[in-house]
């Protein structure tokens, strides 16, 4: 019996920690993906993907590579061929198995392997795992999206049914820095919204999380306004348009202050500090 106890409450505690992994998935019923992302540096051949049906009905998935762009407002739309800029994974990139059908609650692992060609040019190149649930089509959903939530910076698929995560592939790649700009503020009767811009340059995509906190003059204290997690931008892209609506703590006047914006790494990668950039409030 306390062998029986401790695996169903360890079956809880990992179930757990993949939910708050992929909460990003949370938007479409049922699917969720660990981890929300695959990254190919150095000598990296093979990752893998779970795949587990969340909902309490049985779902068969079906399971492609598909090539995408992301428009400067965050945007994905379907690629059919390569543009002059555009470096695709696609032919390099193997996976298996391409369709499985899961009971309420089970798991699959999706492996993925990668085959550099002995002439690969040095750079970043992406295509995006595709998960559609043949059960029900009538959704759309990306694991970068953060959610419906106003505060929340996403990521919006268009024109693909289903989920998908970026498969990256990094051949002699140098990096990449982050730059912030064009910071306005607009009020309204909803409350405020901050704009800005995100900048991109090197030869790899960017990926961190976005807060906004204010301080007032003459105070020491930083009230953190707005956070989201995960925002992205992907090569070719050097620019990023975003805005975070703003939350103001009880007593806390947006006026009179610094309105601070961060762009940092994930918390697993050490959450430094990217880009920095302040606006003066009067």
């Amino acid at each position: 019996m306390h062998s029986t106890f401790s695996l169903a409450r360890a079956a809880r505690l990992f179930l757990a920690a993949i939910l708050a992994a992929a909460l990003p998935l949370q938007a479409l019923a049922g699917l969720m993906l660990n981890p929300t992302r695959v990254v190919f540096t150095k000598n990296q051949r093979a990752a893998q993907v779970e795949l587990i049906n969340s909902d309490s009905s049985p779902a068969t998935y079906r399971i492609s590579l598909v090539n995408r762009r992301m428009t400067e407002s965050g945007e994905f739309t379907g690629a059919d061929a390569a543009g002059p800029d555009d470096r695709f994974a696609d032919a390099m990139l193997s996976f298996s198995p391409r369709q499985v059908t899961l009971l309420p609650g089970a798991a699959q692992v999706v492996r993925v392997m990668l085959r550099k060609p002995a002439a690969l040019a040095p750079g970043e190149y992406r295509s995006h795992l595709h998960f559609e649930k043949l059960a029900d089509t009538t959704g759309a959903s990306s694991v970068e999206q953060q959610g419906a939530g106003a505060r929340q910076i996403g990521v919006v698929l268009n024109t693909l049914i289903g989920a998908s995560i970026p498969v990256i592939v990094r051949h002699q790649t140098e990096g990449a820095s982050v730059t912030l700009g064009a910071l306005d503020v607009q009020r309204g009767p909803a409350g405020a919204l901050l704009s800005f811009q995100i900048g991109r340059s090197g030869d790899s995509s960017v990926y961190g999380d976005v807060s906004a906190a204010f301080v007032a003059h003459g105070g020491a204290t930083e009230h953190v306004l707005a956070k989201a997690a995960g925002v992205a931008i992907y090569t070719p892209n050097p620019l990023r348009k975003a805005s975070l609506n703003l939350t103001m703590p009880p007593g806390v006047t947006l006026a009179r202050g610094t309105l601070h914006l961060r762009f940092r790494e994930r918390a697993e990668a050490g959450g430094a500090v990217l880009a920095e950039a302040t606006l003066a409030l009067p």
